[in-house]
């Protein structure tokens, strides 16, 4: 296996996702986060509409429970009536996300990638986070929010995200344990924070 994969987790306005678009280019990697959606839709023959419907950023996940049936690489026949189900759509983005992997140097932004791809030497898994102050100035200068809007937003989506990696692996979206990398955007710019990335690919896979 001589591709790469770069996956990123990233809390909202942390940078994480344009860090991921930067490191692409820099790398010539192609780039995936809601592209998979569409794959996933082309492959399946789901409305892609579902797929969004059921995105980590807009579904909200029953609390204190996970997925009756965690994802094991197998997706649900058409003949089922879970065949549209929250677990199917997400069991689809996984065969997504697996195929992606096997087969060409790619970085893939959320959808439980780094769990999905748990334990593959070719994948380096990263998680991007800030402090709050820095998280709510970028997205009231992104977003065009005022303080209490920007604060609520990241609440809102942060919260999101959590219950859906929850619901999905069983896990904590934040254990520092599922990543290889853990960077703070804000005590680092983000080209600085490439390079750590990029020095601990060198590291990493340079016995390849």
């Amino acid at each position: 296996m001589n591709n790469h994969v770069i996956t990123i987790a990233r809390s909202y306005g942390s940078g994480g996702r344009r860090m991921g678009r930067m490191l692409a280019k820099e790398l010539g990697y192609e780039f995936y986060d809601r592209e998979i959606l569409r794959i996933a839709s082309d492959e399946s023959g789901i409305n892609e509409e579902l797929f969004r419907r059921a995105d980590e950023t807009k579904q909200r996940m029953p609390l204190f429970r996970i997925a009756k049936e965690m994802y094991t690489g197998e997706v649900i026949p058409p003949d089922s009536e879970d065949f549209i189900s929250n677990e199917n759509l997400f069991r689809y983005q996984a065969k997504i996300i697996r195929e992606l992997a096997a087969t060409r140097n790619c970085i893939i932004v959320g959808r439980c990638a780094n769990y999905i791809l748990r334990g593959r030497e070719n994948v380096i898994n990263v998680f991007v986070t800030a402090p709050v102050v820095d998280c709510v100035r970028r997205v009231m200068q992104e977003d065009g929010l005022d303080l209490e809007e920007a604060e609520k937003k990241i609440r809102k989506i942060d919260k999101r995200r959590a219950d859906y990696f929850k619901y999905f692996t069983g896990r904590q979206w934040h254990d520092a344990a599922l990543y290889d990398l853990c960077l703070n955007t804000g005590h680092m710019p983000e080209e600085k924070c490439l390079e750590v990335v990029k020095a601990y690919m060198n590291a990493r896979f340079e016995s390849e």
